[in-house]
């Protein structure tokens, strides 16, 4: 990856542009970068919020705003609590997902949304 970023930002540097003027050849350049590996695939939004691993970043009339974003295909699904393994697998997943929470959440309101979807989550799943 580290290799292909570096080609990336050397084209970059060629044209003294960091995307070009247009959205046109924003996409023209994604679709020349997405060509160079066959694992790579870069894709292109415009709008007031932006996934980025796990957060959601959204900017809401000037003011950056963050939480933990879940993908809608994914299944909320962790270890059942009536499986085989050592209990301390149970309290570390629960202490992972609300220090999740408490970072990513921005506003108290995302942290309790997020709460919520935890609690959910855990009665899911026994």
């Amino acid at each position: 990856m580290w290799h292909w970023q570096q080609k990336l930002v050397n084209e970059q540097n060629q044209s003294g542009e960091f995307f070009g003027r247009s959205e046109q050849e924003l996409i023209e350049f994604l679709n020349v970068a997405n060509n160079w590996h066959t694992n790579i695939k870069l894709d292109y939004k415009i709008g007031k919020s932006l996934l980025f691993l796990d957060v959601l970043l959204t900017n809401n009339n000037g003011i950056l705003e963050t939480s933990v974003y879940h993908k809608p295909a994914a299944e909320p699904y962790v270890v059942p609590f009536v499986s085989d393994h050592p209990r301390h697998v149970f309290g570390n997943i629960t202490q992972t997902a609300l220090a999740r929470a408490v970072r990513y959440s921005s506003a108290f309101k995302a942290f309790q949304n997020e709460q919520r979807y935890i609690e959910l989550m855990l009665l899911y799943n026994g």
